[in-house]
């Protein structure tokens, strides 16, 4: 077949990293070319700009939409008089296609931070450092970057092209090839190995929120807990437990701007509200539509666009502080009931990232999380339980429900305890961006959403038959139709 151009990787060669403030980026000195790349400061700065990929995902890429929106933990809040959003709406009921643009535009993003980290991968063996230490550590951040945002494809699409090397001009831009899940997990793996190698434990000052070894290895824990290799996310997760993380003393103020990179922040993704171009937005979209004024103290809607769900705000135990720390509620008799099935007017909002008052530009300076230590703990209590090493997973769990105000759960079988973490690692990460891998991983998604679905069927008059029909095929996304158009991919099977 005649190679055809993709328009994508063409993008991919001419388009210029945002950067991050915080991590000591100039935007005005970042440029490309041959003429570029030559000193440490340049790759220094390459590197931070590499980070504003993950930005994106959650400001302009709308990535919680594929990953709790798509899950039973949020809907958004139907609004007659707008309906600008229908694409989105569509994620949440399983009815989306491949014209999506909200699918289209995460992949882009997603590979725009690949070829943005081959870029300094590529380069960096030219230049020459003073402190070898040094450019291990940006050698490891591009790839612990590279490795995380392929995982974050692979659970999304599947297959996907596997780039290791820089789009250095059109002739590079051509491939008709996806490569196969295994192959992309077997890069994974090795960028997070060459990572966990190079990366140091912390960073002093200004440096803080890079990351660092703890990110690395838990990325591959997070990785060979999806792929069921037991033994392997152990050992790990086991590491990251010896390198002086800890549980934030109340849950609630582990996600306060005021306690950025704490104690328990393994790795988030680092917003600024005092410089254009490096705040958050979150509220701003997940807040309900009727709220603006109340709410933000800015005219206008808000999104509505991630709401929790009545099952994940009945998923909570009595007396579980995280429900309180998580949703909050909007109540004003004027909503004439405006999310259905809540009297009153009380619409649920995700409280985890409300934090007023708000700048006068209605900037927010929430950072994002990726990894905190109580998922970590997590994951190894269920990877523990899995390889028949219930007993000391207890521990593990129960650390995390004290700090949640519950009691210590003791005795559980394999299965009651598999249940028992689920539901932790629900309620714990709910919004995070989470959910919807949980369930992928542990192989619930079908049932968990048919289910779901079921419900929100019988609560909401809008959601017709055809909604919810979840089915196999279903459980990764439709590769976009304009790659598959332009560069011979194939699609997944259904769409």
């Amino acid at each position: 077949m005649k190679p055809k151009m993709n328009i994508f990787f063409l993008a991919l060669f001419c388009t210029l990293a945002s950067c991050n403030k915080l991590l000591e980026v100039k935007p005005e000195t970042f440029t490309s070319g041959s003429n570029y790349y030559k000193t440490e400061n340049q790759i220094r700065t390459a590197v931070n700009g590499a980070y504003s990929v993950l930005q994106n995902l959650n400001t302009s890429g709308n990535y919680w939409i594929f990953t709790e929106v798509r899950s039973d933990n949020t809907t958004y809040q139907y609004n007659p008089n707008n309906r600008c959003c229908i694409t989105r709406e569509q994620v949440d009921e399983f009815l989306n296609t491949s014209t999506d643009r909200y699918t289209e535009a995460i992949w882009t993003i997603l590979f725009n931070g690949i070829q943005q980290c081959n870029v300094i991968l590529g380069r960096i063996e030219g230049v020459t450092f003073t402190d070898d230490a040094k450019k291990n550590q940006y050698i490891g951040e591009a790839k612990f970057l590279r490795g995380l945002l392929y995982f974050n494809l692979v659970r999304l699409f599947g297959g996907v092209p596997l780039r290791v090397e820089e789009v250095k001009g059109p002739g590079d831009a051509f491939t008709e090839e996806r490569a196969s899940v295994e192959a992309v997990y077997a890069q994974i793996i090795q960028d997070a190995m060459d990572a966990a190698e190079k990366l140091p434990a912390s960073y002093p000052g200004e440096a803080i929120g890079r990351a660092t070894k703890g990110a690395a290895l838990t990325l591959l824990g997070d990785v060979y807990l999806t792929r069921k290799d037991y033994p392997n996310a152990i050992k790990f997760l086991q590491e990251v437990t010896g390198l002086g993380y800890q549980l934030v003393l109340e849950y609630a103020d582990v996600f306060s701007p005021a306690n950025k990179n704490n104690s328990e922040s393994v790795f988030e993704v680092q917003y600024n509200a005092g410089i254009q171009g490096e705040n958050s937005n979150f509220f701003f979209n997940f807040g309900p539509f009727t709220a603006g004024l109340d709410l933000t103290g800015f005219q206008g809607q808000l999104g509505g666009l991630n709401i929790p769900t009545p099952d994940i705000i009945n998923a909570y135990e009595s007396g579980d502080k995280r429900k309180d720390a998580s949703i909050g509620y909007y109540a004003n008799p004027n909503n004439n009931n405006a999310f259905e099935s809540f009297p009153g007017g009380s619409i649920p909002f995700i409280k985890k990232f409300y934090h007023p008052p708000f700048p006068n530009n209605g900037w927010t300076d929430e950072n994002w999380p990726v990894y905190r230590y109580a998922h970590v703990l997590l994951m190894l209590a269920e990877a523990m339980n899995e390889d028949n090493k219930t007993g000391g997973a207890h521990a593990l769990l129960n650390m995390v429900r004290h700090r949640a105000g519950l009691s210590p759960l003791t005795g559980l079988s394999k299965e009651a305890f598999r249940e028992a973490v689920y539901h932790e690692e629900r309620v714990e990460m709910a919004f995070e961006n989470q959910r919807w891998f949980d369930l992928l991983r542990t192989g619930r998604a079908i049932d968990v959403m048919l289910a779901h679905g079921s419900e929100e069927k019988v609560r909401l008059n809008r959601v017709g038959a055809e909604s919810y029909n979840v089915q196999e095929y279903m459980l990764v996304f439709p590769i976009p139709a304009s790659e598959v158009r332009l560069n011979g991919y194939n699609q997944n099977p259904n769409y």
